[in-house]
């Protein structure tokens, strides 16, 4: 039986993903096969988004002064 995605750490489901890219690459999955596996493939890929986005948020920049010294931090802002 198949870990439902959410309950998978960032490291297992990259993993997955990886070993599903490879099947699907090989071209060896019949097409029922193939499409649930992309299916989940598509599943594991947000989670992992998910988390990286989670862990983006909550790098902090260092701030500095006029002089470069270190000022204080500040939550990290993507864009």
């Amino acid at each position: 039986m198949e870990t439902p995605v959410e309950d998978l750490s960032f490291e297992a489901a990259l993993r997955e993903l990886e070993q599903i890219v490879s099947r699907l690459e090989s071209g060896d999955e019949p097409l029922d096969g193939a499409i649930a596996l992309y299916e989940r493939g598509d599943r594991l890929r947000l989670r992992c988004k998910e988390r990286l986005d989670a862990a983006q948020a909550r790098i902090e920049a260092i701030r500095t002064d006029a002089e470069g010294r270190a000022a204080g931090t500040q939550p990290f802002v993507a864009g």
